[in-house]
């Protein structure tokens, strides 16, 4: 089976995390993917090993691509041109949606108009981004899926496996926290900047990295701010990290007794979060769908209340100073992947009904979950 997966952008997110993992576990099946984007935000990296990438905003191109490989199926991820290039290109194979994006406005123009294209099915990646999407479509099925993390790559490494050479480099006698994320609104940094001052005004042992933003439209807002207030000492920033290196990264923070802090105002899922876990490392999040959906409070990690300040640097230091709680935390994330979120479970959910849609593609009707 041969299916291409269309999205705008190529970033180093969640979708294209998932949609990695996905590939290289499809390919064991027989299953191959191949990936279309327009615009390329520093992503390319994580994807081109593992599956042909196609990169251009030429329609001509873009027709020519789906009209000469024969695909089995397609899969749209958030691209509302897309239908317009499937139209155009005369496609009559089955059409997936997959609708990600978590905010009701920037997903309606993505599910507004779908052209004389008849999607087969919507995916989700949690059951908040199946009520989000129930809101702007009618009659068309919504099926659930989980991002899956591979486990034999995100998995608490041993001392000997660490790079501990490698930036970032762990600190003498600190705790670390860890921000991971674009550099923009939703991902809320400002929130981040206000937990930083908290702590900073409270205690010296913790230190905080932020992982990513190197192609945020924010970058230069946040990084006036990092040094308006003083936080270049308290909060580390390394706006590139290679995707391969993030298990390192994982291990360092669990190593210092510390954890992974998110101060996201929305999602439709969240593969920091299982990444985290899948580590070891405890995650402290808003107590919001669907974080709530995947980190599960005082057992993988702890949530705090809305977007309060105070309640999550309270959070942070249940977690820095009870060396049980953390290990507690520690071994029940790494079970909690490895049972509801290891690639070859929810794959294969996918892989099934990949081959059932191509099945019955002409005649039946594929049920609502």
């Amino acid at each position: 089976m041969k299916v291409l997966i269309i999205w705008r952008l190529l970033t180093v997110g969640g979708v294209n995390a998932g949609w990695r993992n996905r590939s290289i576990y499809f390919k064991k099946f027989g299953i191959h993917t191949e990936f279309l984007y327009t615009t390329d935000h520093g992503g390319l990296h994580i994807m081109e090993d593992i599956a042909p990438v196609y990169l251009t905003k030429d329609e001509n191109e873009i027709i020519g691509i789906i009209k000469n490989n024969a695909y089995d199926a397609i899969i749209v991820v958030d691209t509302g041109a897309a239908y317009k290039w499937l139209q155009k290109a005369k496609y009559k194979g089955p059409v997936i949606v997959e609708a990600r994006t978590p905010e009701l406005i920037k997903l309606q123009p993505h599910l507004k108009k779908f052209r004389s294209v008849e999607p087969v099915s919507i995916v989700v990646p949690s059951n908040y981004q199946k009520r989000l999407v129930s809101i702007l479509t009618d009659n068309i099925p919504i099926k659930v899926i989980y991002n899956g993390v591979d486990t034999t790559f995100f998995h608490p490494l041993a001392t000997d496996e660490i790079s501990y050479d490698v930036q970032p480099i762990l600190p003498t006698n600190k705790k670390v926290v860890c921000w991971i994320g674009r550099v923009d609104k939703r991902k809320n940094w400002p929130m981040l900047v206000e937990i930083a001052k908290r702590i900073k005004s409270e205690r010296s042992d913790i230190e905080i990295w932020l992982i990513g933003g190197a192609q945020s439209v924010q970058r230069e807002d946040f990084a006036l701010t990092w040094k308006d207030e003083g936080l270049t000492d308290m909060i580390k920033w390394f706006p590139v990290i290679p995707y391969q290196q993030m298990p390192h990264v994982y291990a360092k923070v669990l190593q210092s007794g510390g954890c992974t802090i998110a101060t996201t105002k929305v999602e439709s899922f969240g593969n920091t979060f299982i990444e985290s876990m899948a580590c070891g490392v405890p995650v402290v999040a808003s107590n919001i769908m669907p974080i709530s959906e995947i980190v599960l409070q005082g057992e993988t990690g702890m949530l705090f209340r809305g977007h309060d300040v105070q309640d999550a640097v309270k959070m942070i230091y249940q977690i820095v100073d009870n060396q049980k709680l953390h290990q507690k935390l520690s071994e029940n994330a790494v079970k909690h992947v490895e049972q509801n979120f290891a690639i070859q479970k929810v794959a294969d959910i996918y892989r099934e009904y990949l081959l059932k849609i191509g099945e019955i593609n002409n005649s039946d009707v594929i049920q609502n979950d």
